[in-house]
């Protein structure tokens, strides 16, 4: 398939050479300047963006895969694709939806975790499901030592998976249940910016929930 990568750091150039070494064509990759997936997507001879919009995603894109992003993917952006995009997310949709949701699993003392592939759509992390796995989290572990050991390479084998089935014509959409959807806060990071939306001013008043939730395959 014909994919657009956006994401960053490890993760982010974990995913691109797995998509790489599963024979996709990677068209474009959005990253920050300077990250380790740019300088990937350079070593490989790959167009890199520092966003992604409707105005640059690349012409015959099949996905948008989004790993690490931190960046809503506009519905215009989306629909330049042929199927749209997908995106990792580290819990258990729909529970602990937001950027820092290994952090809240650690806080909040789960004993399990897990990840979610989800495909994008107008409410951040709370689009239908692709695929699910779940892990334990040990007693001693941090937010730090619970995604590296579990759900960083839980997330590339779900994406790898994914991938597979899409390339196969099998499309999954399973949708989050809303009775058991959790919204928390980023810890010490600005909300996830909307580049494509008008910013529109409300004094006085609190924005509307970003939701994020998981599935299980």
């Amino acid at each position: 398939m014909k994919l657009i990568l956006a994401g960053q750091k490890s993760f982010g150039a974990a995913v691109l050479a797995m998509a790489l070494e599963e024979r996709h064509e990677v068209l474009q990759v959005s990253a920050p300047a300077g990250d380790r997936l740019a300088d990937a997507a350079w070593a490989a001879g790959i167009e890199h963006r520092t966003e992604i919009s409707a105005a640059t995603v690349a012409d015959g894109a099949d996905l948008i895969v989004c790993a690490h992003a931190h960046v809503f993917v506009s519905e215009r952006a989306r629909e330049r694709t042929r199927l749209g995009g997908i995106g990792y997310h580290p819990s258990l949709l729909p529970r602990h939806r937001g950027r820092d949701a290994v952090r809240w699993t650690i806080h909040m003392g789960d004993e399990v975790s897990g990840g979610t592939v989800y495909w994008l759509s107008n409410r951040v992390d709370a689009g239908p499901m692709a695929a699910q796995d779940w892990v334990w989290v040990r007693p001693d572990d941090d937010a730090s030592s619970l995604w590296r050991r579990e759900l960083f390479p839980l997330g590339v084998r779900l994406l790898r998976e994914t991938l597979r089935d899409l390339a196969a014509g099998v499309i999954v959409k399973e949708p989050q249940d809303e009775a058991n959807a959790t919204w928390e806060p980023s810890w010490e990071r600005p909300p996830i910016g909307r580049p494509d939306l008008p910013r529109l001013p409300a004094p006085g008043t609190v924005s509307p929930p970003i939701e994020t939730r998981l599935r299980r395959r």
